[in-house]
């Protein structure tokens, strides 16, 4: 399969800016399928693939899953905190991991959830957002929850280098609603928080094309989301397919006029099936196909 187009490669003059996130995630999904594989290897499915719970384990792990999908499937969300519990070698296996599925075309969302101020903020830009990091990747998931301006360092850094954000807006997790779906009394609109992220996040993205860089984390398994303004001319990362519950049929009834520019990520629904290469492949396609014919209809 041909390579997707890469931030690191223009396609015009060394001096152009890089494609945008949007740019790049809008043509892989259209070519390689509206997908994205989680990359968890948590103990329990290490355990159920016949590996052990050590780095050892997590690099075969790792690269099964790389050497299976990373031609085939357009974005890939590797779970940092399952690289980071073994230390540094661990985050090594995480560094081989990018840079391979970005080679092979894939694009990289590392879920880190990151969310800090000011020159730590710029810190976490600088690791994941700033070309030439070892772990560089075409986005990050970022925490909103000291302030939506408190991101402005990821921001700014993201459009520098042709990367996008996720930020967390309405998650799966039902503890999630306690923060994301509180009333901001000082708002005259009387605007849940998430309404508020979502409301920055279309303003970023205002004006871009085939759509912007900045997305939404928006759960799968929320059911009826028609009274949030989900359409901010950007992504929708939407955890939830497979093992939590939700399936690709439900998709158009949760996200509406948005359903195009969503993410569905599947983990273990894919995961389950290695360390069996072909079958790895085998669901991911699957997946992908669901997820096309329910968007498309």
């Amino acid at each position: 399969m041909t390579a997707l187009p890469s931030p690191d490669h223009p396609s015009t003059t060394p001096s152009a800016r890089p494609l945008t996130f949007g740019t790049r995630l809008r043509s892989a999904m259209d070519e390689r399928g509206p997908l994205c594989v989680g990359i968890d290897p948590h103990a329990a499915l290490l355990d159920s693939w016949g590996l052990t719970d050590d780095v050892a384990g997590l690099e075969r792990f790792t690269f099964t899953v790389v050497e299976a999908l990373a031609d085939t499937v357009a974005v890939f969300k590797p779970q940092s905190a399952f690289f980071e519990r073994f230390g540094s070698r661990g985050v090594a296996v995480l560094e081989r991991a990018v840079a391979e599925l970005r080679a092979a075309g894939g694009l990289v969302v590392m879920d880190a959830k990151r969310g800090d101020i000011g020159s730590t903020m710029a810190a976490y830009a600088e690791t994941y957002l700033r070309k030439g990091s070892p772990l560089f990747s075409d986005a990050l998931t970022v925490s909103p929850y000291l302030g939506y301006g408190s991101l402005k360092p990821a921001v700014d850094l993201a459009r520098e280098s042709g990367a996008g954000l996720f930020v967390l807006a309405l998650t799966s997790n039902p503890e999630g609603a306690e923060v994301q779906r509180a009333v901001r009394t000082e708002d005259p609109a009387g605007r849940t928080i998430a309404a508020t992220m979502l409301g920055h996040l279309a303003a970023e993205n205002a004006g871009e094309t085939p759509m912007g860089s900045f997305g939404a984390v928006v759960g799968a398994t929320l059911g009826d989301l028609s009274s949030f303004a989900l359409d901010i001319n950007g992504p929708l990362l939407a955890p939830g397919i497979g093992a939590q519950g939700a399936t690709p049929a439900d998709l158009p009834a949760v996200f509406g006029a948005a359903v195009g520019n969503v993410v569905p990520n599947v983990s273990r629904g894919v995961l389950r099936h290695g360390p069996d290469a072909a079958a790895l492949r085998d669901s991911a396609h699957r997946y992908a196909d669901e997820i096309r014919a329910a968007v498309e209809g």
